[in-house]
């Protein structure tokens, strides 16, 4: 699988950030996160112990449906739909339909990197 790299920023700067590739007066380096959150608090809830150890179950077990993962974990399968929508909204897993409009889990990456910068990036003069 794949490293899915973070980032931490205000709404605010990723509104200018955004902004500012679409203008063309920036360009999205490689390197650079793919995915970003408005806090560490925020990345913390979705990447909570709990969280991750749904995520390393529906990776070992590979459920067929959503059923089966609430089966698996005893959690509420209504509590589940919710996490996992929000994981997909971060690209953790991926919810494909399948027949009967069965919903089926699927872990995307196998790592998460988070780029937190400690202080303001500095400008090459």
């Amino acid at each position: 699988m794949t490293t899915l790299k973070v980032g931490i920023n205000s709404y605010e700067g990723m509104k200018a950030r955004t902004k500012a590739v679409a203008r063309g007066q920036r360009r999205i380096a490689p390197d650079e996160p793919k995915v970003w959150f408005t806090s560490t608090e925020s990345f913390a809830k979705v990447l909570s112990a709990g969280n991750r150890e749904l995520l390393r179950i529906i990776a070992e077990k590979a459920p067929s449906s959503l059923d089966e993962l609430a089966r698996i974990t005893g959690r509420a399968k209504s509590n589940l739909s919710r996490t996992l929508r929000t994981m997909e909204g971060y690209g953790l897993v991926r919810l494909e339909r399948g027949e009967r409009g069965r919903i089926t889990p699927k872990v995307v990456h196998d790592r998460v990197e988070l780029d937190l910068p400690l202080t303001p990036s500095r400008k090459a003069s």
